[in-house]
């Protein structure tokens, strides 16, 4: 594990894109539907218990939250799309705030999106995917709580989406496990070179 990433702390929350951070620096944002993990994924790759609030609810998240590495780095945990047990005028307010940050965010530089290894590539994470392809940002898939299946039905699940998104070279994939600390170096060298830490002494 980079123990860069222990330094990392909560900056702010953003109801919509206007009350965000400078548009400045370097920013990786983590994606997925309700309860795919999102929160528990920030602390293990923070080496943290309790930097992102987690729950067992589907939709917790319904802000964008803000955590700083340094003046000039930051991960972001968006709202989480699909279900969630909000009313649609709440939903549709902060589906529109994650649509305004991917779509107008200039220091965005790639976004970790998390899907549950059990069940990938819902309707709802094709979407996303199409959407970073036209924005032309690129995307890393952490298959979570891949300690849910066995290591062959986990390899196989795995190797099903790779092949589904071979077309895709800006999109890599990868199985994760927050209980286990399954996966921790892979997505760092990935968030590594997005955030230029090798720069950083």
């Amino acid at each position: 594990m980079n123990p860069y990433y222990h330094r990392t702390h909560f900056l702010k929350s953003a109801a919509r894109l206007s009350q965000s951070p400078a548009d400045s620096g370097l920013e990786v944002a983590f994606a997925g539907r309700s309860n795919a993990g999102k929160s528990s994924a920030l602390n293990t790759l923070c080496g943290q218990k309790s930097l992102a609030r987690t729950s067992k609810t589907p939709g917790r998240t319904q802000l964008l939250n803000f955590f700083t590495l340094d003046d000039d780095r930051r991960l972001i945990d968006l709202p989480g799309y699909g279900y969630a047990k909000v009313a649609e005028s709440v939903k549709r307010q902060w589906q529109q705030a994650l649509a305004d940050y991917i779509e107008h965010r200039q220091c965005l530089q790639g976004l970790i999106l998390l899907m549950d290894i059990r069940h990938p590539l819902m309707a709802f994470d094709l979407r996303m995917l199409q959407w970073n392809t036209l924005q032309g940002l690129p995307t890393h898939i952490l298959l979570t709580k891949a300690d849910k299946l066995k290591s062959g039905a986990a390899k196989s699940a795995e190797l099903k989406v790779r092949r589904a998104l071979s077309d895709h070279p800006e999109i890599s994939v990868q199985r994760f496990s927050s209980l286990k600390k399954q996966g921790i170096d892979e997505c760092h060298q990935v968030l590594d070179i997005w955030l230029e830490l090798a720069t950083v002494p």
